[in-house]
């Protein structure tokens, strides 16, 4: 297995959050049954899919290194006969019987640039059971106006202890960042949304525009990026503030430190790359209009 990619399925695993936020969805939503693992990596949610009673999962993996991985997973903790390994690509599986539950977590550090909706929406299409469940069953992106808390973009201000940094500014090149925030920062603004996706109504995000109201008075840093996901009814999971042990980042776009007031508007423009899921790649276009 690919060691980056053996990495990042560590990362996930200590993501203590994302791990029990998909226990307690699927302690829910499993009633017995088949369910399907979409994205299943090393099985972490066909584990939890069995702990809380399927009757079977059939875990799908695209990747075939990773695949082989969860079979030796399975094997060692004696599956057979209660998971089956699906190694391809999930919009083409056919599964010999119908799911009557899909899990997957395939959310990017914005959300849809791994496009987990598209490809549930096509796998769902062919595999669901009639009045079977989804998890999660809506993803959206949101952005959103901030003020760092003397960290990241905000470190380069015209006070630390006396002196400047802002010079700092004027040499960055606009481009996005990915943020773990060691303190929350200070929304400006209530957040948009950018996207709003649910299996089988997903849609790739295209150039768009957005406008934001500023609410409260400060200075405007950056634009950040994040995703939240409602896994089932009242049980949900977002990378906005980070918190100890995420292994998602923060997606942020710089803006020029500007002091903003209420009633200013901040109008972007969103330009997606034609790869989605390179999500540094991802451009904003911003100009801000003051309020009277």
């Amino acid at each position: 297995m690919d060691q980056r990619r053996l990495l990042m399925h560590q990362a996930m695993l200590a993501d203590r959050p994302r791990v029990i936020a998909y226990d307690r969805a699927l302690e829910g939503a499993v009633r017995g049954g088949v369910v399907a693992d979409v994205g299943a990596g090393t099985l972490a949610l066909s584990l939890l899919a069995l702990r809380h009673g399927a009757e079977h999962v059939y875990a799908i993996e695209a990747d075939p290194q990773t695949a082989a991985v969860a079979a030796a997973v399975a094997e060692r903790n004696d599956l057979k006969g209660r998971l089956t390994i699906v190694q391809g690509d999930a919009r083409e599986v056919r599964l010999p019987r119908q799911a009557d539950v899909v899990v997957s977590e395939m959310m990017g550090n914005l959300g849809p640039e791994e496009q987990m909706m598209e490809i549930l929406g096509a796998f769902t299409r062919r595999n669901l059971a009639r009045g079977g469940r989804v998890v999660p069953k809506r993803l959206l992106t949101h952005l959103v106006p901030i003020e760092f808390d003397r960290e990241g973009w905000g470190l380069w201000s015209d006070d630390y202890f006396g002196f400047r940094l802002d010079a700092v500014q004027e040499s960055a090149a606009p481009e996005a960042q990915l943020c773990f925030f060691q303190r929350p920062p200070r929304m400006l603004g209530a957040p948009v949304t950018l996207a709003d996706h649910r299996p089988g109504g997903a849609r790739p995000v295209r150039r768009t525009r957005r406008s934001m109201t500023i609410d409260r008075p400060g200075r405007l840093h950056a634009v950040a990026g994040y995703f939240t996901a409602a896994l089932t009814d009242g049980i949900s999971l977002t990378n906005m503030p980070s918190y100890s042990g995420c292994n998602w980042a923060v997606w942020v776009w710089p803006l020029r430190h500007t002091s903003v007031s209420v009633g200013d508007e901040l109008r972007v423009e969103v330009r997606p790359p034609d790869d989605v899921r390179q999500v540094t790649d991802w451009r904003l276009d911003c100009a801000l209009r003051k309020g009277k």
